[in-house]
């Protein structure tokens, strides 16, 4: 009779990753709602991964009580109808869920940290999705943050484990009749320290063309201010048009006379009546004069 060999020992156990070797060992059973479930709570997962490893046989699998950061990194899950994500660090939520878990019904998040409005925005493609609870996150201080919620999910039916009643819908519909208004709102939600990157491009693109025509504002500004520097060093008075302007202060014999010199001063552009030493004259350009009507010479 050949000796029974005992059976392998499993692999080590990753800390901190769902592993498929994790997957197989976990709990699973049929839960009080008839959901066939799998338990993954309390192994300090941070990302989902390797959940192709399940072979889409559940109705609803556990991830409570671990650090993920990120809703994603699902594979095709069809069968997938409850998502338990409570007391997790879920701060952002992946766009295209629908194409992985087209079937989700119900999605608890209750203490995460999801912040701002638009970070809810990606659920909207759920198109099944009935139950949601983000209770305990910092979005739900935002103004009219249960409002809006209910605009972008219209088939939600309880919210935070509060049923959607009809006259929050018709409050929703007409708070944020548009998609304009509901982007406008949200965005008066953003934090700066929180996604930028994001914000940024949707200021981009609101802005349409703006960007462009700033750009073009901008370098007009700046040749403007280029001109304006090469015409001051142009106009800077030389060492004698400074000694026969004040020469000429000094002279003045009336505070009009007084304060045309102090100018011409600052310009560098002499009076045609003050003459600089060489037969220099004024008007910045020191061109000779051959007669200086009314006017007081200088040296």
């Amino acid at each position: 009779m050949a000796e029974q060999r005992p059976p392998a020992p499993a692999g080590p156990r990753l800390p901190g990753r769902l592993t498929a070797e994790l997957i197989m060992r976990s709990p699973q059973y049929m839960s009080c709602i008839k959901f066939y479930e799998i338990d993954l709570r309390g192994n300090k997962i941070a990302a989902i991964e390797n959940l192709g490893a399940t072979q889409n046989q559940f109705d609803s699998i556990d991830l409570s009580d671990n650090a993920i950061v990120r809703v994603d990194g699902f594979p095709k899950l069809l069968r997938l109808k409850q998502l338990l994500l409570n007391n997790n660090r879920v701060g952002r939520i992946a766009r295209g869920l629908e194409e992985f878990i087209p079937s989700l019904e119900t999605l608890i998040l209750t203490n995460n940290r999801i912040n701002n409005l638009q970070d809810i925005d990606p659920l909207a493609t759920l198109s099944k999705l009935e139950h949601l609870s983000l209770h305990g996150n910092p979005v739900m201080t935002k103004p009219n943050y249960r409002l809006y919620v209910i605009s972008k999910l219209p088939r939600l039916k309880v919210l935070d484990f509060k049923k959607v009643k009809q006259k929050e819908r018709d409050a929703a519909k007409a708070l944020f009749s548009s998609e304009e208004a509901q982007t406008a709102h949200a965005s008066k939600t953003f934090e700066p320290d929180e996604d930028l990157a994001a914000a940024q491009q949707q200021a981009g693109v609101a802005n349409g063309g703006g960007a462009e025509q700033g750009a073009g504002a901008m370098e007009t500004e700046d040749a403007a201010v280029a001109s304006s520097a090469a015409a001051a060093a142009t106009s800077a008075p030389s060492q004698e048009q400074m000694v026969a302007i004040k020469a000429a202060i000094a002279n003045a014999q009336t505070l009009e006379e007084i304060q045309q010199l102090e100018e011409a001063l600052k310009t560098g552009h002499l009076p045609s009546e003050i003459r600089v030493e060489g037969g220099g004259q004024g008007g910045g350009g020191g061109e000779a004069n051959g007669g200086k009507p009314d006017g007081m010479e200088v040296g």
